[in-house]
């Protein structure tokens, strides 16, 4: 599974007897809500050109100043 999913990211665009289709990772509802929650931050660090990241589990990262800043709590932010 990993290793089909690595493949569709590499390539871009996954197709079967020419037809495109999908490949999604299998995430639990715990790391879905997680990302949902950091959603807002997210954007508008996105807005601003930080280019953030949603790492797993959750986790935010982004580069300010040259630097990668990492944070699992918003609070912390």
């Amino acid at each position: 599974k990993e290793k089909m999913l690595r493949a569709a990211r590499e390539k871009g665009r996954v197709t079967h007897k020419g037809k495109p289709i999908r490949l999604r990772g299998d995430l639990s509802v715990e790391t879905l809500q997680a990302r949902r929650e950091w959603r807002t931050i997210f954007n508008i660090l996105k807005e601003k050109n930080f280019q953030p990241r949603i790492s797993y589990p959750a986790k935010l990262s982004f580069i300010s100043e040259g630097e990668i800043k990492s944070f699992t709590d918003k609070q912390m932010l």
